[in-house]
């Protein structure tokens, strides 16, 4: 027998509009974003949810609260942040263009999209990639205990190494994919 893993982005925040370093911040979502989430909502519709995964962010609860609003089924829902979003640390709410003029187009890739990149204060993809492995490791055990579908509302930086784990992706890929706002991804846990 197969239980279901449902993994999704939040969706579009202020900050991901502006291009923004956003990391721990909490960031609003936009008009769109609520859109985006609805959108997720009506591709799980006819799924069935147990128990839900969110951050204490509130782009990922408030994304989940609209999927949740077809799921009466879906009894817990836990907070987890080992899947919340990469921290940015000193970078957090400076835009993209103003780091990069401030410092070099190379730093911003290093820091933005580089699997050791660490920035001040803040974490390097290969950290988020441990935190993530540890969660998939509890998640995986719990699914087949509970015997439970999954839905799990991250961010864009904690779906890289998710993705890479169950896609069986290679690290450049990881590092250079982007995690859109409105689709879902689907993995099967045998129990």
């Amino acid at each position: 027998m197969y239980y279901n893993i449902y993994l999704f982005r939040h969706g579009r925040t202020n900050y991901n509009i502006k291009g923004v370093f956003t990391g721990f911040k909490d960031s609003n979502l936009t008009k769109s974003g609520i859109d985006d989430a609805k959108l997720i909502a009506l591709r799980l519709k006819d799924k069935k949810i147990n128990i839900a995964f969110q951050t204490k962010l509130s782009r990922s609860k408030d994304t989940l609260k609209e999927v949740l609003k077809f799921h009466p089924e879906c009894k817990k829902v836990i907070i987890d942040n080992r899947m919340i979003e990469r921290g940015y640390g000193n970078l957090e709410g400076q835009t993209h263009y103003e780091f990069t003029k401030k410092n070099s187009p190379e730093l911003y890739d290093y820091y933005h999209r580089s699997y050791d990149g660490k920035p001040p204060k803040g974490e390097s993809i290969k950290m988020v990639e441990k935190r993530v492995l540890s969660f998939i490791k509890d998640l995986k055990k719990y699914i087949k205990e509970n015997k439970v579908n999954i839905a799990i509302s991250a961010h864009g930086n904690s779906m890289r190494p998710f993705r890479r784990y169950f896609e069986n992706w290679t690290l450049k890929h990881m590092v250079e994919m982007e995690m859109p706002y409105d689709n879902i991804f689907h993995y099967k846990i045998k129990v």
